[in-house]
């Protein structure tokens, strides 16, 4: 059930009115209500992938339960261990066993020995990567102590399933979502009123930003032997406002609807496109993973507790490892490396540590962005000769590209939009609106989303990974 359907719209109002009808002091009843709501929402897509989800659950549970029932060390690594081998197999399963075979069988055949492996014709699950990473997690905090084992099935699969993060996040931890889950709530107008305001935010980001470069860009990057380098060029720039739009709208959307019934979700974006370098941008970007893959890889790998070559090794891994989770293609990879390619570097000369202000601060700004908008190129092509024939065409010199007047104007000004409430945000600046001027200025975004936006329910990105 994508977010943008009237499915949703349908769904999610009277998931409200029946959880709050629900006595605030039958808090079990109230969880198998969420979990009952929360399957349903996602077999909407493959009812048969719901078994998956069971699966990861009842595994990482008994995990967790194994982990904190032994008190031998070698027990609680087999029970981690399992829990891992377990999940991650049924990942790889699923996403990236393709993408392996075609690769080995590419080896073998260029050292001369021919093999037919055969291909899987499986769907990937949406929210896979979401869930099983979330679970995963779970079991790691077990068996490092620094949460409490969960004894209530319920409350567990719950905390794996619930609904407005399920498919693409925030990918929470057990220490702040799983204790909510535990708390009686009642309903609170103020907490669901900026729930909703988020949820209407996040409605803006993707169908009028989002989906409107949206438009343009796959137009160009679906058919490049059609377009130019001027083309290449425009839809570079409005691709990473395209999958910002769609990815922070959805995690507003979700972290809205969470709040609407109650619960907190960790900010999964905070104005990206603000970094002054590379470093500073995945401390705004995707928040839930990159601190997933620190805690989860980067530490334990050493972090920075190592030699200085060590570290770059580290780094080198974790994103390399970050660009394989968003898909099985070598340009996820080339993405992932040069992004951790480009902190590497950013930490030999120190750029993190320091502090700028002026034309210094304007000109790493500029730097920053201009890198990561070049990364996105591989991120956003079909393959990497794709991205390379993108890079050469801007390089070379290019025509004057097509941009329709009418989503010129409508993307322009969402930018402006988005520019102005990203430096009040930034400044810790939020606006100051009587109930009244709220009202009216979510009946005005409802408005301009309903004149302006792209409403055809088009797929998240993220739901692909």
């Amino acid at each position: 059930m994508l977010f943008n359907s009237l499915a949703f719209l349908l769904f999610f109002p009277i998931v409200c009115a029946i959880y709050f009808c629900i006595p605030s002091g039958s808090l079990r009843w109230r969880n198998l209500f969420l979990l009952a709501a929360s399957y349903y929402f996602y077999m909407n897509w493959e009812p048969a992938y719901a078994l998956l989800l069971l699966t990861s659950t009842v595994v990482t549970f008994l995990a967790a339960l194994g982990i904190a029932h032994y008190r031998d060390r070698r027990k609680q690594q087999f029970c981690l261990v399992a829990s891992l081998v377990l999940n991650l197999t049924i990942l790889v399963l699923f996403k990236y066993y393709n993408f392996l075979t075609t690769n080995i069988e590419a080896a073998l055949q260029a050292c001369g020995v021919g093999i037919d492996i055969p291909v899987s014709k499986l769907l990937l699950p949406v929210g896979i990567s979401f869930y099983t990473f979330q679970a995963l997690g779970y079991s790691i905090d077990v068996y490092r102590g620094t949460t409490q084992v969960e004894r209530n099935f319920v409350t567990y699969a719950l905390f794996v399933s619930f609904f407005p993060q399920l498919v693409a996040g925030p990918i929470e931890r057990s220490n702040n979502l799983l204790p909510q889950f535990r708390q009686p709530r009642s309903f609170d107008y103020e907490g669901a009123m900026k729930g909703l305001r988020m949820m209407v935010w996040g409605y803006f980001l993707k169908l009028v930003l989002a989906d409107r470069c949206g438009t343009y860009v796959d137009a160009i990057y679906n058919h490049l032997e059609m377009h130019n380098g001027g083309s290449y060029l425009v839809a570079s720039l409005l691709f990473p406002f395209q999958i910002y739009g769609d990815f922070a709208g959805y995690s507003l959307i979700a972290i809205g609807a969470a709040r609407v019934l109650g619960f907190r979700l960790m900010q999964n974006f905070r104005q990206p496109y603000l970094a002054c370098s590379v470093g500073e941008f995945w401390h705004r970007w995707h928040i839930s993973l990159s601190t997933w893959f620190k805690d989860y890889l980067y530490i334990p790998l050493g972090g920075n507790r190592v030699g200085r070559a060590r570290q770059y090794v580290n780094l080198m891994v974790t994103f390399v490892v970050s660009g394989l989770w968003h898909g099985a293609n070598w340009t996820f990879l080339c993405w992932g490396a040069l992004h951790g390619g480009l902190l590497c570097l950013e930490k030999s000369l120190g750029i993190g540590r320091r502090t700028y202000r002026g034309l210094s601060r304007l000109w790493h700004w500029l730097l920053t962005f201009a890198l990561v908008c070049f990364a996105w190129i591989f991120f956003r092509a079909d393959s990497v000769s794709d991205a390379f024939l993108v890079i050469k065409g801007i390089c070379l010199g290019f025509d004057t590209p097509f941009l329709r007047f009418s989503d010129f104007c409508i993307i322009g000004a969402s930018l402006c939009l988005l520019s102005l409430y990203g430096l009040l945000q930034e400044h810790s600046r939020p606006l100051r609106l009587s109930p009244v001027f709220q009202h009216l200025a979510i009946a005005a975004m409802i408005a301009v989303i309903t004149l302006f936006g792209v409403l055809d329910s088009s797929q998240f990105i993220y739901f692909q990974f």
